[in-house]
């Protein structure tokens, strides 16, 4: 969930100046409107001990007209909020219609904290995050415009930071900050699982990478405009009132939005510039690694059989990226009677007329059987989103119905594993003109494919955010390097082996015995 904030982005002095001062400005204007409106702002500030929160609550207040705006910062209770429901303290502090109010922590604070340091249990926390999502839908139906920042730092870097005295002097030191890097990943994990459940369509998190400080501001203010536009235009439309201040900043990615405020000057990175694909096989290492791996595969499937626990396998990637030749040297190494491949193309009559996740849920393996799905319920969110059949709140919402639908399968036992096979534009175009050429694949090539193209952005885009809402730790997401098509077998196949090895143990697949 957070490769993406990992990703490293640099901004100039002279950039960030320039574009400091338009969303200033943008911010001021938009408030204005805001004033005039039925609608209030809810900003919460959270993220990893040392991302610098306390800076983003200072460019705030300098970018807001403070005269309209309150923050309050929620770590520790008084005995006054002890004495009643829990609440109780975040009600009072809501903002009125019209106004701002920032949160420096929130009633994601306690959750988080208590179960990170085992005061609490998940079930616990589950409830509580129950509470949130309904408490912030109904803010949001009643007018709120929620906006959830979490700003992210490597584990190394927030060891640096908090090592280097010099870099500390420059920050708003947490006194929590030392505390709780001793517990980084425990406190990741829980906050990674807190994001997820409460990312919905009305009050989706915004995750931003904050090891540089210049593009954390720009990433936050941008996306502020952005949100706070939109939904103030709407709120215009509603009224039947004319917008009085139209956006350039575009609404499908968060870094779209910072590319265009930044007129393209800073590193627009994806998590797929961090994948190689320079990486390649020769032949003979490819024969003997293949072999090896799909032996081992094979004993590993049998194995799942005996201990009655089942796979779901996810292929997505680029057209042309070889998921279908990487799918058959899967198969060809487990027996037919373990395995179905469930192709997915455009749904049918029968299947608009359910829930967009109906048609996968059928197909989930019984115990000890495995279903491979070649494209899949991702398609809401790549394809569905990039061609507009499925509007922003539908697409928004549906990473937690994914991650919803994906914990279900592993709270049940099922071992899930998701690709996306990436190769780069030139890549492609070889691979489409060489099928163009031969009369065995000119049926894989068609015009859609070569439609697609000209919307590569918008799919790098999409998968962007496809990885950081739905990359989790018990269903993460490989990035598969497929320029070599032999390293793209191999990696898939030693990545399937070593979660399967993870479940039966060490040894277990070498003593699997195949029924008569």
């Amino acid at each position: 969930m957070f490769e993406a904030a990992e990703i490293e982005h640099n901004v100039s002095k002279e950039k960030f100046k320039e574009a400091e001062l338009e969303l200033h400005h943008r911010v001021l204007t938009l408030q204005q409107r805001l004033r005039q409106s039925s609608k209030s702002l809810i900003i919460i500030v959270s993220g990893v001990e040392g991302a610098g929160k306390g800076e983003v609550l200072d460019r705030l207040n300098r970018w807001f007209d403070t005269r309209d705006v309150e923050t309050h910062a929620f770590w520790d209770e008084t005995d006054e909020e002890l004495q009643r429901p829990r609440y109780w303290r975040f009600w009072r502090c809501l903002p009125a219609r019209g106004s701002v109010g920032i949160m420096f922590g929130s009633w994601y604070t306690k959750p988080i904290v208590d179960l990170a340091l085992k005061r609490s249990d998940q079930a616990t926390m589950d409830q509580e995050l129950a509470r949130i999502n309904a408490l912030e839908q109904m803010l949001s139906i009643d007018g709120s415009i929620i906006l959830k920042f979490w700003f992210h730092l490597p584990k190394e870097e927030q060891k640096r930071r908090l090592e280097s005295e010099a870099k500390i002097k420059k920050l708003k030191k947490s006194p929590l900050l030392e505390d709780f890097s001793k517990s980084y990943d425990s406190f990741l994990s829980v906050s990674e699982r807190a994001i997820r459940v409460s990312d919905t369509g009305h009050a989706p998190w915004h995750i931003i990478g904050a090891t540089d400080m210049k593009y954390r501001d720009l990433a936050m203010g941008s996306i502020l405009v952005n949100t706070l536009e939109e939904a103030l235009t709407e709120d215009d439309q509603a009224d039947n009132k004319p917008a009085t201040l139209a956006s350039s900043l575009p609404s499908d990615s968060d870094d779209d939005i910072v590319a265009a405020i930044l007129n393209g000057e800073a590193s627009h990175a994806t998590v797929l510039d961090s994948v190689d694909l320079s990486q390649q096989l020769d032949d003979k290492d490819y024969d003997e690694q293949l072999i090896a791996l799909q032996e081992k595969l094979h004993g590993l499937a049998w194995e799942m059989f005996r201990l009655r626990r089942n796979m779901v396998m996810v292929f997505e990637g680029w057209d042309g990226a070889g998921k279908g030749s990487a799918i058959r040297r899967v198969t060809a190494a487990i027996d037919a009677r373990l395995y179905r491949v469930i192709p997915i193309a455009a749904p049918s009559d029968e299947e608009l007329a359910h829930h967009y996740l109906w048609r996968f849920w059928r197909h989930i393996p019984r115990c000890g059987h495995i279903t491979i799905y070649d494209r899949s319920w991702y398609g809401r969110v790549l394809v569905e989103r990039v061609e507009g059949f499925a509007s922003k709140q539908q697409w928004l919402r549906s990473y937690q119905e994914i991650n919803d639908f994906e914990e279900h399968l592993t709270n049940h036992g099922t071992v899930v594993c998701k690709f996306w096979v990436h190769i780069d534009q030139e890549e492609q175009l070889r691979r489409f003109k060489a099928r163009e050429q031969d009369p065995r694949k000119q049926h894989k090539i068609t015009d859609e494919d070569w439609r697609n193209r000209e919307k590569w952005h918008n799919y790098e885009l999409a998968v962007n955010d496809l990885v950081t809402h739905t990359s989790t730790a018990n269903t993460p997401w490989t990035l598969v390097a497929g320029n070599d098509k032999k390293f793209a077998r191999v990696q898939i196949l030693r990545t399937i082996c070593d979660r399967l090895q993870a479940v039966v143990g060490a040894e277990q697949y070498s003593h699997a015995v195949e029924p008569d």
